[in-house]
């Protein structure tokens, strides 16, 4: 259940680089403050009353929230401009496939908690097939090559995002092992860094509102993406641990290449996609239960 919510979350994070394509008058800032900004704050709206309720141990652990909330703020800051830079699907494949690594290291030295090689080695693979995808080719939507000097710093955000989003993954997780509820864990967590976000908000946001398109953009990603898919994700989170959500999210890049490849014009060789079926077979072997691959594996050897 956990692992269908955080997938389902990561189909609808998929699609935000395409559709910020659709506002190309708009900073790569702008897009990232009003997605996270706005979203951050509507999930904190959202879970006020659970918020206020559970006041006394988000006190108790402000060093956690802190951390998370800063963590929310700058990582749509650097995952939009990485895509900016080297182009949607290297981006997102960038940002999201260093988080599972990102986030076990973090589990290992705050919380202790010792890899499996079932997920060392699925998230291996999955990690290797992200890397074939971002060596696989990096056109922009043009189809003109991307120079080196882009594909360089857009591929150093991508690091700073997927670093920043496994520590507000693992930054919620534990609020909610140290008994605070998921909303409150979540909204609190992206209520804080919504505000946070609110200074770089005035200073870009005026170009959302240029158009009825650009604030369709806009709109759409603070409320489909961010509003609800970060719900998605705080219920999948949980029930599982942020190495995992990290992990499985690996299916975002996925997404967001098949959406750069269809509708944004961007081409992918053979390779690349060799890339995505990689990522798959990654959350195949992560997303079933070892119990049920048990059986399976039974099944196929009975003569």
């Amino acid at each position: 259940m956990g692992v269908g919510l955080v997938l389902a979350a990561s189909v609808l994070w998929g699609t935000t680089g395409t559709v910020a394509t659709f506002a190309p008058t708009v900073g790569p800032l702008a897009i990232g403050a009003a997605a996270m900004g706005v979203g951050g704050l509507l999930l904190g709206l959202s879970s006020a009353r659970l918020v206020v309720a559970s006041r006394r141990l988000l006190g108790a652990r402000k060093g956690t929230l802190f951390l998370g909330a800063a963590a929310v703020a700058i990582y749509p800051l650097a995952f939009y401009s990485s895509m900016y830079l080297a182009g949607v699907a290297v981006g997102t494949v960038v940002s999201i496939g260093s988080a599972p690594l990102a986030a076990a290291l973090i589990e290992r030295v705050f919380d202790g908690v010792r890899l499996t090689k079932r997920w060392m080695g699925g998230a291996g693979f999955g990690v290797a097939g992200a890397l074939v995808l971002c060596t696989a080719g990096s056109p922009s939507a043009a189809g003109e090559a991307v120079s080196n000097g882009r594909l360089l710093a857009g591929v150093g955000l991508g690091l700073v995002a997927g670093s920043t989003y496994a520590l507000y993954s693992w930054a919620a997780h534990r609020l909610m092992k140290d008994g605070i509820g998921s909303r409150a864990a979540m909204g609190a967590v992206f209520g804080a860094g919504g505000l946070l976000l609110l200074p770089v908000l005035l200073i870009t946001g005026a170009q959302l509102l240029e158009s009825v398109s650009t604030a369709a953009v806009g709109t759409y990603m603070a409320l489909v993406p961010m509003f609800v898919g970060y719900l998605l994700f705080g219920w999948g989170l949980a029930k599982i641990g942020a190495t995992m959500a990290t992990t499985v999210s690996l299916a975002e890049p996925v997404v967001a290449a098949i959406l750069a490849v269809v509708i944004v014009g961007e081409r992918l060789p053979v390779a690349g996609w060799a890339g995505m079926g990689m990522i798959l077979a990654c959350l195949l072997v992560l997303a079933i239960p070892e119990r049920r691959r048990r059986l399976v594996r039974e099944a196929l050897t009975v003569p």
